[in-house]
């Protein structure tokens, strides 16, 4: 089945020329790994944290390269994510190293099972010991930003060396049919030196955190570009079930096009009135639902064959149902409902 070049991706109504960012990613269209990391380090070069004036170029950038290859994306957008928490957290006294963020970064900061990551100050220094899941690509990376209890519930974020003596990678825990070139398994800790980044609280408070929500929904928005892509080579048979699917399709990726778009205009003037949770819940929430429904409508309109013997559409679909699982659903849905609550007022 026929694919589209390479193209970037817009947030606009009628695609323009693209940003630098954008335009960048692009040209350097990284189909392996060894690519992707070599990408994150020139992308990385030239973005600006979101907040900076160009945020739009910024999450377009990253659905281009997911639309190109999710795989590319989900190595890139993490480095690009610790790049700006660093900006954010001004580190004017960490080691010249962290500071000036060299290498390839991650962010662990998901949490759960039974043996969680605590940070323990002894004497100047503090020590990272326990273990932290949804690691992607430790066993690739430099350094990585990882989140840690420090007491009272309360959570701090750490710049690690990877290369560290008792830094552990579970190897053969991650048997995903999607992204399976960016294993995300656990890491295992044992008193690992890691210098703080931001006090206590900061990392899950900051704005930050929200508008990096909204960066990688805009990889999920690319990575439905990509199939809408197949689809429209197809409807462009005249198979009337596939032009169908092909409206309904661009329904969708309109919606989450002016989300995405109002939300990288929002973070980029500064406005206060809305919420930044609120509104990465509201942007991730329809980015979500467009790319499940796009993802069916697509099996419909093309039926199995791709599926079956289009390697880089099967891929596309495997890694993009595994990757929108970041978004958690009804519990994300019942967090945005709550926070509505708490205004007191309806928003609407």
């Amino acid at each position: 089945m026929p694919h589209l070049p390479v193209n970037h991706v817009s947030f606009r109504p009628s695609p323009r020329s693209a940003g630098p960012l954008t335009t960048l990613a692009a040209e350097l269209a990284p189909s392996t790994v060894d690519e992707s990391l070599d990408a994150a380090t020139l992308l990385g070069a030239r973005a600006h944290s979101p907040a900076a004036g160009s945020t739009t170029d910024l999450w377009e950038a990253l659905a281009t390269l997911a639309a190109h290859d999710l795989g590319a994306a989900r190595t890139v957008e993490p480095h690009l994510d610790a790049l700006a928490i660093l900006e954010q957290a001004s580190l004017d006294e960490t080691p010249d190293d962290t500071a000036t963020a060299t290498g390839t970064w991650g962010v662990f900061a998901a949490e759960g099972g039974d043996d969680p990551l605590v940070a323990t100050k002894v004497g100047d220094s503090w020590l990272l010991s326990g273990t932290k899941p949804w690691c992607s690509l430790a066993g690739r990376l430099d350094r990585a930003l990882v989140s840690a209890h420090v007491g009272d519930g309360a959570r701090r974020l750490f710049a690690v060396e990877l290369t560290s003596p008792g830094v552990d990678v579970v190897d053969d825990a991650w048997h995903a049919r999607g992204l399976t070139e960016i294993p995300s398994g656990p890491v295992r800790f044992d008193a690992v030196v890691g210098e703080p980044v931001g006090d206590a609280g900061w990392y899950l408070s900051r704005p930050g955190f929200a508008w990096g929500g909204i960066g990688v929904a805009a990889c999920w928005f690319g990575g439905a570009v990509g199939i809408a892509r197949t689809v429209f080579a197809t409807a462009a048979d005249d198979r009337p079930f596939a032009v169908m699917h092909l409206g309904a399709i661009d329904e969708l990726l309109e919606s989450a096009r002016r989300a995405l778009a109002e939300a990288a205009h929002l973070v980029d003037t500064g406005d206060d009135t809305i919420d930044p949770g609120v509104l990465a819940a509201r942007v991730r929430s329809t980015v979500a639902r467009a790319c499940d429904e796009i993802v069916d409508r697509a099996g419909r309109a093309l039926g199995p064959a791709p599926l079956a013997l289009d390697a880089v559409h099967a891929k596309r679909v495997a890694d993009l149902r595994l990757y929108v699982r970041q978004h958690h659903a009804e519990r994300d849905q019942h967090a945005l409902g709550s926070s509505l609550l708490r205004l007191g007022v309806a928003p609407w």
